[in-house]
Parts: structure tokens; C-alpha cells; sequence
């Protein structure tokens, strides 16, 4: 009898073990899947529709029509089924209906099968309605439509609960379907190829509610690009929930390198605060580029202590390690990876035995003859790595698969099906092809779209920036197992607004990046997956209340008790949070209501959230809700929109005070205030006291929403203190202070700079570690101007140059102007420093210019340029 498993992450790690053999063969996958089935889920089968033997052939052909087949009670004896159609085909044959008959009620539901053995690459969706509620949407991965000259073929499987099963009758209904905004030009390539088709009755209760595949989801938060800083821990985990990868086990890149400077100041909080939020990590650490092997071509001693002190380190806090990224577009040796790979299968097993190795992220560059790469030296040996387009071979990347545990590959766009250098097309040239998925387990670190990236034109979506970001990951949630969109604040790619310090920012205003007139966006997209296929946990129990008018509809409930997880691999991160998600995969708003079953009779508080710009907007607190044991929802979704409660038993919640208070001076002499969430917080109240330490505080504010607050009752020259206050409770944060004054830092969102040379964005991108330059030795006349749109008073400008110390200007001469053409006189003069504050009196101006007025031999550099007023 075949057996059914459903995966937890810790099941995953234990796979990722078994597959660490040099072996990626058929013998390797069967090995897998050997431990797969001794869960023992799978009791007795329903009914199975064709032979597992990797044919079609005994199937009918297509028809031009939905199709309706009963099952006999001779079933298994059969040998061919022509009036089942060997696949489906939304322009000829969009559906397919099962009906079969059940004496009783499986006590713990069912569990769905289905072993695909082609479909087109557009990432055809198969629907599974029971008894015409929607249990599920499959995503199929396929090679149709490509030159591949291997193939793929995928078992998936997805679990049905018994609330959508009945007595006698019951239909199974499996139905063609296209992204959300694609119009009837995408059907002719909605087609799959089936193998068979199975339905069994699960033997015990079901520990995730499998759809599709067990995928694990996540992104990349850093700040300005590349800093794992304080910014960048405040912010996780308001990313992390927002977009529903917390509390499930997914997984996030942790690429701080030691090539840039202060990368990984805050790496320790950092990776404490994935654990809190149980979720893995993949770190990349050390930068590849400069490594020169020794002459037996083991690295060299400097590269050895940074590997082996970062993963002593911090080592017990990730679960995975990538051994490059892109090393032929970046240039890199494949010496160079090897050694990294042989160093960490060494010294892993008594340094950090829980962490896996990962391939590189593949770009597949070609030789440099077909595609430049970056990062040539200066030997005029042009070359996409070492040997050149090494990145591009199969056999040469099979010597970095066979040191690893998991496989890698990059994608952008529609890349991964690309007949060359696709991800997808490439680990089937590199692994001989899939005869049940990849024979790696697959943990992509980078897939996205950016700003420009449209999905084909011949799909017809009307709205094509999103409609190519949703096909791209459900390519994925298809054929990986792990995957992480590039970046959530990375230019042209983001999720959400990028370009901004997020040391500066109060992560309650992050918000959502649009890129056109859209109204679906890639965060939209990721949450809608994300909350479908990412959060895992024991499935609660649960019943749909409005089912006339859910029938047929493509709304998923997906409801997980996440302390049933095991704890994540060495960081021991857990959860006890209850997940519910509601989603909409119709072009048209959808009311569901639900009647979920709570793991205990109790109180019941936390987290909603749903639509919002800004993580402020689509996040509320909900407490009082009272299960015994059951609880009703009642959500209106828009098209595409996904909704999420992050649950616990409201005895168990903690009230802890607010954290990461800020203070800060604004304009007109006020203070503004900003905290990090309190996530049981509903309102808060502002405390403040002024006249030193002998003072007492003051309420001065009740009952905020929000994290942010300005006080506007302040006198210039006056130092205030404050505490912010959980409202009701008398959890009360750090003090944080900050002196009123009439000259504070101008924003600099939407000034507009030009320079005599050079990129003049690197003075004012909020990053200290790059810069502008003349390019050239400093010769009068040189000159940065500043447009800040708006006409306002100014006092002070602020040039630093510390991280090029020697290229401060030696004198300037400073000018202003309302309109860009008529100047003033110069309003301050003088010689440079490498922190030069510059005083004047108060001036009123919208246009500001510097100008070197002296010969030297350094470039004049500036880091950062702050304006006063």
C-alpha cells in the first residue's frame, strides 16, 4: 500500500541529509522518498485513475468539452481509461469531474495525487474543487514550449479536509486555470500530461495541509543594498509578517560579506531575530573575489579564520550556507568555490553538524566572448570566471553539486524557462533531467522581477508588471523547494520603497513599491502565495459557512496551529501562533465566511493583516475573541487580495513595552518621536519630562495609534525626555531625549542634485560608505548644487568625507538662489575638513551651491551633505 507523508521543516533537513550523497541519480531521489513514506499517513484508496508507469497511453484523447467520469467499483482492475482525457487543456477541454461514491466519511480526509509528465512552461494552475469548494490550486511546472532536451515530471499532492467530503456522491472536480489578470489569449498554453491520478483516505490526521508541494518562502532585508545594520533588524520583523513568512519556518538570505565595511555590524541581533520569529537563514559570507589559493589548492589561512570565526560565531543561528553568488558573472574561480565547498563539508560536522551547504546562486554566464561580465582585472584577460564560462557548463557545475547538499539558480523575469541559461532548463541539463522533480533538493536565494520586467505579451495579462512577478513564483512554489525573491528594498526590484536609510525610517511607514498604475503589485503577489503555500503548522479543523456562494470560486481558507512544528536546526526557533488566511484568486471581490476550530476553548488575540499602502494601514489588533472551541470569520476580499490573522490564547500573550525609541528634533522646534511596535498594543501614551533628572514625567498624550508622535509644546533650547507607555498596562519603554532647536536635517526625499562631474546621488543616498566625486584632482570651479524643490530657510550645511579623509575641499564658496538662474553673493566661504560644518545666517532659498575654489592633488569627495533650517 502506497503511504503518505506530509513534510514539516524539520523533515525537510532530515531529506536535505539523505540527499548530501555524491550520488544524484534515481537510486538518491528513491532514497528520499523511501523516507518520505514512513510517516504512514495513507490508509486505504479511494480510487486510482491510470497505471503508474510514466505513460498517458491509456488514456482518450482530447475533446473539445468539459468532461464528466464516474468511477466504477472495478477501478483498480482497469487497464485503460479512454474516456479519461490525458490531460486538460483550458482552450479544448478545461475540466475534468470525478464522481465517486463514499460509504463513510474518511475520518481524517483525503489525500489527492497527481504525477504530471508535461505541461507548458507559462506555469499552468490546476484547481481541485470537492464537492465545488476549492481545496486547492497546483502549480505545474513544465518544459513545453522549450528546447529542452530533458524532461520534467512531478508527483504533486494535496490534502482535502473531510468538512469538504459527504456521503454518497461526491465530486471531485480538476479545472484549467490562468493568472489573474490574463485574458482568453493565455488558454491554448494552459496544458498539462498526467501519469495517473490517485485519491486515498489519510490514516491519521494530517500534520500540514500539503498543497501542491511543501514549499518555504522569503526575501532579503538589508539596508541601503548591502548593511545589516540596526535599520535592518528594526525592520525585519514588520517584513516578516506583513508578508507572511513569519512563524512557519521559511527562510531568508543573510548575505552580509566581508567586502563591505561595517556589512554585518548588527548581524548578531540580527539572526536572534529570525530565531524569534521562527524562520531559517541562508548565510553568504565570505567574498570570493580576492581569494588566492594555496599551491595544493586549499584556501588560504586569511580565508580559513574568517570563514571558521564567522561560523563559530554565529554559526548556531543559520540553518544553510551558499558557497558564491553568481561566480561567473561576478568572475570568480571555480578553484576558488570548490575550496570553500571541500573546507565546509570538512569543518562543518564538528563546527555547526545541523548547517547544509548550498551551490551557488548560478547565473550560468557564458564565456565572456557572448556576454561581458563584471569585475575583469587588469591582466586584459577578458573572462566570465575562472576557467572562463565555467558558470555555464554543466559538468563543471555537477563539481560543485556533488560537494553540496542543496542545489541553487538564479532567476529573473521569465529567465528560468530560457532554452539557455534558465535555472530551471539549466538543473535539468546539470542533473540529466527529473523523473520526480529535481534530484536536489532546490533553495533558489534569488528570483524577482524588476521595474521593467512584463510578462509575455502572447499571455495577454492586463496587468503585466505583476502578472510576470506571479508567474515567476509560482514557477517556483512548481519545481523549488526553497526560494527568495531578490530583495525587499533593493532599486527596481523592491517590494517596498527602496532608497531610503532605514536607520531613518520608522518601519511602521514602510511602504509598498509601485512601479505603475497597477492595482496588484509584488507584494500583493507574494502575500497571495505566501499565505497559500508558505505558512505551515497542523491544519485546524474548519467549515465554510456561505458555500452557494463560494461554488466554483477559486477563495482558499488555509488555517495552521504553528507550535506543532518541530524546532528549526540549531537556532531552536519555535512557534505557538495561530495562522488564518484568506485568499482570493478572482479577478472579482469575494465574501468568505468561515467557522474555524481553535486548538482550546479560550480568549483568543493578535495580529489582522489585510489591505494597506504601508504596514501602518494594513495592520489592526484585534482581542476578545472567544472560541469554544469555534470561531467565525467573515472576510470581503478584492481581486487577488489575501488576508491573515496571527493568533495566540490571549493568557499567554506578554504586554512588553514599545522598544527602538527615537527622539529626534524636527522644524519649527518640535520633537518628533518614533518607537517599534508593541505587538499587543492597541494605543499608546506619551510620558515626558524636561528640567534634568530632579523632573517628573507628564502623560502629554493618550491613547496614540500609530509609532509615531510629534510634540509640537516644546521651546527652543529646551531638552526633553520620554517614555512611551503601553496604554491600560504599566509597561514603559526606555527614556529616549532630544533638544528643540530651529535647525534640523532637511528631507531629502525628492532633491534633485547635479554636479560638475560625476554621480552626485552617492552624496545624499543616505549611505556613508559611498559617495560622490570629482573623478579628477581638485581644480576651482568644481562644483555640487542642490535643488530641494520647495523654497525654504537654511542656516547650516554639513559635508563629511571621514571615509576618504584627505579629499575635503580646500576651499569653497557656497551660493544660493530661489530660481536656479539668479544667484546670491556667496553667503560662506572658507577651508575644507573632513566633517566641514558649514554656518550661516538664516537664508531663504530653494537652490544651493558649492563650489572648490583651489588646486590639490586629491579628487573632492563627499559621502554625505545634510542642509539645515
Amino acid at each position: 500500500m502506497m503511504r503518505y507523508v506530509i513534510v514539516p521543516s524539520a523533515l525537510l533537513i532530515l531529506l536535505i541529509l539523505i540527499s548530501a550523497s555524491t550520488n544524484y541519480g534515481a537510486s538518491a531521489r528513491t532514497e528520499m522518498v523511501k523516507v518520505m513514506t514512513e510517516s504512514n499517513q495513507i490508509g486505504n484508496p479511494i480510487w486510482t485513475l491510470g497505471k503508474p508507469d510514466d505513460s498517458d497511453l491509456e488514456f482518450g484523447k482530447e475533446s473539445a468539452a468539459p468532461i464528466s467520469y464516474t468511477v466504477s467499483s472495478g477501478e483498480q482492475q482497469q487497464e485503460t481509461w479512454s474516456s479519461v482525457p490525458q490531460g486538460l487543456n483550458k482552450s479544448l477541454n478545461p475540466t475534468l469531474s470525478i464522481n465517486y461514491a463514499l460509504a463513510e466519511i474518511p475520518e481524517y480526509g483525503v489525500h489527492f495525487r497527481v504525477k504530471i509528465l508535461d505541461a507548458h512552461k507559462s506555469v499552468p494552475q490546476m484547481a481541485v474543487f470537492s464537492n465545488n469548494l476549492l481545496s486547492g490550486i497546483i502549480q505545474i511546472a513544465g518544459v513545453g514550449g522549450t528546447t529542452s532536451a530533458y524532461e520534467y515530471k512531478k508527483l504533486y499532492e494535496l490534502y482535502i479536509p473531510k468538512e469538504q467530503l459527504q456521503l454518497g456522491n461526491n465530486v471531485l472536480k480538476l479545472s484549467a486555470e490562468g493568472c489573474l489578470s490574463c485574458k482568453a489569449d493565455e488558454n491554448k498554453f494552459l496544458w498539462w500530461k498526467w501519469d495517473y491520478l490517485s485519491l486515498d483516505a489519510l490514516a491519521a490526521p494530517a500534520e500540514e495541509p500539503i498543497h501542491g508541494r511543501y514549499v518555504e518562502s522569503g526575501t532579503k532585508v538589508s539596508n541601503l543594498s548591502f548593511y545589516y545594520d540596526q535599520g535592518a533588524v528594526r525592520h525585519l520583523p514588520y517584513v516578516l509578517k506583513w508578508l507572511g513568512i513569519a512563524y512557519s519556518g521559511n527562510v531568508m538570505r543573510v548575505d552580509c560579506a566581508t567586502d563591505v565595511k561595517e556589512g554585518c555590524s548588527a548581524i548578531k541581533p540580527y539572526y536572534e531575530t529570525l530565531r524569534d520569529y521562527n524562520t531559517q537563514a541562508v548565510a553568504l559570507h565570505l567574498h570570493t573575489g580576492n581569494i588566492k589559493l594555496n599551491d595544493d589548492g586549499t584556501l588560504p589561512a586569511d580565508a580559513e579564520n574568517k570563514l571558521s570565526d564567522y561560523v563559530k560565531q554565529y554559526g548556531s543561528m543559520f540553518q544553510y550556507y551558499e558557497i558564491d553568488n553568481e561566480p561567473g558573472l561576478f568572475n570568480r574561480s571555480k578553484s576558488v568555490n570548490l575550496a570553500i565547498a571541500k573546507w565546509l563539508k570538512t569543518n562543518l560536522p564538528e563546527l555547526a553538524p545541523h548547517v547544509k551547504t548550498v551551490a551557488p546562486g548560478w547565473a550560468y554566464a557564458p564565456p565572456y566572448s557572448m556576454r561581458t561580465c563584471r569585475n575583469q582585472n587588469t591582466s586584459g584577460m577578458l573572462r566570465c570566471g575562472d576557467p572562463d564560462g565555467w558558470e555555464s557548463d554543466p559538468n563543471q557545475r555537477m563539481e560543485l553539486e556533488e560537494m553540496t547538499d542543496l542545489t541553487n539558480g538564479h532567476a529573473y523575469g521569465t529567465s528560468y524557462v530560457n532554452n539557455k541559461d534558465g535555472s530551471f532548463l539549466e538543473n535539468m541539463r546539470t542533473f540529466g533531467g527529473a523523473e520526480d522533480g529535481l534530484q536536489k533538493l532546490m533553495l533558489n536565494t534569488e528570483y524577482g522581477t524588476s521595474d521593467s520586467h512584463k510578462d509575455p505579451v502572447e499571455y495577454g495579462a492586463a496587468e503585466p508588471h505583476a502578472a510576470v512577478f506571479d508567474r515567476i513564483m509560482r514557477a517556483h512554489i512548481g519545481y523549488a523547494d526553497m526560494f527568495m525573491q531578490h530583495a525587499a528594498f533593493y532599486p527596481e526590484y523592491a517590494l517596498f520603497e527602496p532608497g531610503i536609510d532605514l536607520n531613518t525610517q520608522n518601519p511602521a511607514q514602510m511602504q509598498i513599491h509601485k512601479n505603475s498604475s497597477e492595482e496588484d503589485t509584488r507584494v500583493g503577489v507574494m502575500r497571495r502565495l505566501n499565505l497559500a503555500y508558505a505558512t505551515h503548522g497542523k491544519p485546524l479543523v474548519y467549515e465554510i459557512s456561505n458555500k452557494p456562494e463560494l461554488s466554483d470560486k477559486l477563495v482558499y481558507f488555509r488555517g495552521v496551529d504553528t507550535s506543532t512544528l518541530p524546532a528549526l536546526p540549531g537556532s531552536g526557533g519555535k512557534s505557538d501562533k495561530i495562522l488564518l488566511n484568506f485568499v482570493n484568486f478572482e479577478s472579482s471581490p469575494q465574501t468568505i465566511q468561515v467557522k474555524v476550530t481553535m486548538p482550546e476553548a479560550a480568549i483568543y488575540e493578535g495580529e489582522r493583516f489585510g489591505a494597506g499602502d504601508t504596514y501602518e494601514s494594513a495592520r489592526s489588533y484585534l482581542s476578545g475573541l472567544q472560541a469554544d472551541p469555534e470561531l467565525n470569520f467573515k472576510e470581503t476580499l478584492g481581486p487577488g487580495e489575501a488576508v491573515q490573522y496571527i493568533l495566540s490564547r490571549a493568557d499567554g500573550v506578554r504586554k512588553v513595552a514599545p522598544t527602538w525609541i527615537q527622539a529626534k528634533p524636527a522644524q519649527h522646534h518640535a520633537i518628533e518621536l518614533s518607537w517599534k511596535e508593541s505587538e499587543v498594543a492597541q494605543s499608546y501614551d506619551i510620558l515626558r519630562k524636561s528640567g534634568g533628572s530632579e523632573s517628573s514625567y507628564e502623560v502629554i498624550a493618550e491613547q496614540v495609534q500609530g509609532t509615531e508622535f510629534v510634540d509640537t509644546s516644546t521651546v527652543i533650547g529646551n531638552q526633553y525626555e520620554y517614555q512611551i507607555k503601553l496604554s491600560g498596562t504599566n509597561e514603559v519603554s526606555q527614556p529616549a531625549s532630544a533638544t528643540a532647536t530651529d535647525s534640523v536635517a532637511l528631507d531629502r526625499k525628492d532633491w534633485e542634485v547635479t554636479s560638475s562631474s560625476g554621480k552626485p546621488q552617492g552624496a545624499i543616498d543616505g549611505n556613508i560608505y559611498s559617495r560622490w566625486d570629482t573623478g579628477v584632482a581638485q581644480a576651482p570651479g568644481q562644483f555640487y548644487q542642490v535643488d530641494m524643490k520647495t523654497p525654504t530657510t537654511i542656516n547650516r550645511i554639513r559635508l563629511r568625507s571621514e571615509g576618504s579623509p584627505n579629499d575635503y575641499p580646500r576651499k569653497y564658496e557656497v551660493y544660493v538662489s530661489t530660481d536656479g538662474y539668479t544667484w546670491s553673493q556667496p553667503i560662506a566661504t572658507g577651508s575644507g575638513s573632513s566633517i566641514l560644518d558649514i554656518n550661516f545666517s538664516p537664508t531663504y532659498a530653494r537652490f544651493v551651491k558649492i563650489i572648490q575654489t583651489m588646486k590639490a592633488g586629491n579628487y573632492w569627495s563627499i559621502h554625505d551633505l545634510q542642509i539645515y533650517g
